[in-house]
């Protein structure tokens, strides 16, 4: 099935789904789904865990925790609610033929977390149990890379490393034969979410209708006008992005709250949440520079901690560019910043067009507030780079202007 989940119903006979009703046949299928897997055991759902992509639920079974994660239709929350699906009775019809698909994406995850379970790393959460669209976690205790940064921030650069090597058997030439035929989550992709969100008409009723029911008319008159003036130059600059072509893997969902440190920050982490596809290595470099960001963005850590952490992450970038020569170099650079500010825009936009009534993440609120000092990041960031000047200015400007923004 293919939807623009961005899109917007305008026709006034098909009003979006509610909130309740989304979320009571969510709780319905974990419920049912986790009875039918392990019958005779007891089920309990315990906690919503907020999100704007899949519904996830803490589940009680028996006596042990659970994850519990379940995708309407393969989109977001926030396109669900906003009515890129049609109206709840054509969603839940739909949703019946979804849930039996063998590529539906909680199926993909599933498999992709069975193939790295039989990898030598990176090491990731247990799949306890998948049917009809929802699948069950095994929990993975300790602090998130996240958390890790901003209590150990001299140690950014020596985190990020760990972390990558995790993920060096994904990174090599040849990793992609280990994907089934179609078992790839192309959702991930950074590029294909920017151009996906920001096409055509839709992409502009999608700007124009940013921040609606969670920024004050002010500040959102400015998220709108920064955002669109990003987003013109962003196209632009995707010629400098790698193509597709290539046989690595990135791992996808690659973000400082899917890296947990089970056994301590010295010890080799626990990855989360896979999203593989066939990419460059810089799709995942990116996302965790722009997701780690944002961390520092949401949670305004002092001035020495965040120069601490950008000045890790610079050093981190350092390293990864210093394997490539000349101008070879420079396009890199320039790659990695396209897709940075892509993956800001991405997230950043999907937090401002939530409706109010979808609860998000502490993260996720903090970011909303703090739209316009983000927005002005990427509006800098890429004018830089559609000024293509020479040499490493565009980079280190980020990085400065990224520890503004954070600070």
């Amino acid at each position: 099935m293919t939807v623009n989940v961005d899109a917007v119903s305008t026709r006034p006979d098909l009003a979006p789904p509610d909130l309740a009703e989304v979320f009571g046949h969510a709780c319905a299928q974990v419920h049912r789904t986790a009875a039918d897997i392990w019958p005779g055991e007891a089920v309990t759902l315990e906690r919503h865990i907020p999100s704007t992509t899949g519904y996830v639920h803490q589940t009680r079974v028996g006596d042990r925790i659970l994850y519990a994660k379940t995708s309407i239709l393969g989109v977001s929350l926030v396109s669900l609610l906003r009515g890129a699906c049609g109206p709840w009775p054509a969603v839940r019809r739909a949703q019946r033929a979804y849930a039996m698909q063998l590529d539906g994406l909680m199926t993909r995850e599933a498999a992709q977390l069975q193939v790295l379970a039989e990898m030598d790393r990176p090491q990731v959460c247990t799949v306890a149990g998948v049917r009809e669209g929802v699948i069950f976690t095994e929990p993975v205790t300790g602090p998130s890379l996240g958390e890790v940064l901003l209590t150990r921030p001299a140690d950014t650069c020596a985190l990020l490393v760990r972390t990558f090597d995790e993920l060096r058997p994904l990174h090599r030439p040849g990793a992609a034969h280990r994907l089934a035929l179609g078992g790839a989550i192309g959702e991930r992709s950074i590029a294909g979410t920017f151009l996906r969100k920001f096409n055509g008409l839709s992409g502009e009723t999608y700007l124009d209708r940013l921040g609606a029911e969670r920024c004050e008319p002010g500040a959102r008159a400015e998220v709108i006008e920064l955002a669109r003036r990003s987003v013109v130059r962003l196209r632009k600059l995707r010629v400098a992005l790698p193509g597709s072509v290539g046989t690595s893997l990135a791992y996808g969902d690659l973000k400082p709250e899917h890296v947990l440190f089970t056994h301590g920050p010295d010890e080799r982490p626990v990855l989360l949440d896979p999203g593989m596809f066939r990419a460059s290595p810089m799709v995942d470099i990116a996302k965790m520079i722009s997701r780690t960001v944002l961390l520092l963005a949401a949670r305004r850590p002092d001035l020495e901690t965040a120069r601490q952490v950008v000045e890790g992450i610079g050093a981190f970038t350092e390293q990864q560019a210093g394997r490539q020569a000349g101008r070879e170099r420079s396009a890199w650079e320039r790659g990695l910043l396209t897709l940075w500010m892509m993956d800001t825009v991405n997230i950043l936009a999907t937090y401002l067009s939530a409706p109010a009534v979808l609860p998000l993440p502490g993260v996720a609120l903090a970011l909303v507030d703090r739209a316009v000092p983000v927005c002005r990041l990427v509006d800098e960031v890429s004018a830089d780079l559609a000024e293509r000047p020479a040499g490493r200015g565009p980079w280190e400007r980020a990085l400065v202007r990224a520890w503004a923004v954070a600070s």
